[in-house]
């Protein structure tokens, strides 16, 4: 077994463990592991070229963050709010859910490695379930809606039919509930929430809701998936 592969079996354990100390079945945790979906039908195809960016919200920020931080070709992953004006994207007013903000994810990306299809293919995998309409696991409201953040008529496209086609092959037990909203402004979150999920996992909330994610990606799709995270501060 390699350095790797006993990081990832110590952090099973570790999250079984925790999970069970804090009173969550086991089966909740596990549910999330062993999630795989294919690839999108419609992408565009991998090419040098500046580096792209991609929005999307699925829940609270911290979890997502901490998954697309350990994908391949991915250079920077920011936790913020998109669907809402400026002067209201703070955490205490988009956690009132009267904003029209949801929690949300910048993703810088290298094109040339990860295409957008892929980010995708991820996010509707192991980064959240897209079934549930404005809630994720413990969290209710429309903050932490399921929504992709389009920025052109590509990226429209893209994810439209990627749903069209996942629901069409009803990979889900229920329908997909993932909205399409144009890009009207990303707002980056306040600087504790940027790489939470690394700075903090043994944190309740972490070890129950989000490390099963990077567990579940590691196993899913492990060509997507790098062992060293970029991090805010890291990344160039």
């Amino acid at each position: 077994m390699n350095s790797q592969s006993r990081w990832i079996a110590g952090l099973v354990t570790v999250v079984m463990f925790l999970a069970l100390c804090i009173g969550v079945p086991v089966e909740a945790v596990s549910a999330e592991i062993n999630i795989a979906i294919p690839a999108p039908s419609v992408d565009n195809p991998k090419a040098a070229g500046p580096l792209q960016t991609a929005v999307l919200a699925g829940g609270c920020f911290w979890g997502v963050q901490g998954v697309f931080e350990h994908m391949r070709g991915v250079t920077k992953v920011l936790s913020g709010y998109s669907g809402g004006e400026k002067n209201t994207a703070q955490y205490d007013a988009v956690s009132s859910g009267s904003t029209g903000h949801a929690e949300s994810v910048q993703i810088i990306f290298d094109p040339k490695e990860v295409s957008y299809g892929e980010l995708l293919q991820v996010y509707f995998s192991v980064a959240h379930d897209p079934t549930e309409l404005n809630r994720q696991g413990p969290d209710r409201g429309t903050q932490y809606r399921s929504d992709i953040f389009y920025a052109d008529d590509s990226q429209k496209r893209i994810a439209q039919a990627y749903i069209a086609q996942l629901d069409k092959a009803r990979i889900f037990k229920g329908a997909i509930v993932t909205r399409v909203d144009p890009l009207k402004g990303f707002y980056t979150a306040e600087d504790y929430h940027q790489d939470f999920l690394i700075k903090n996992p043994q944190w309740p909330y972490i070890v129950v809701n989000d490390l099963p994610k990077i567990v579940s990606f590691r196993k899913v799709f492990p060509a997507y998936y790098r062992g060293q995270p970029v991090t805010v501060k890291g990344a160039k």
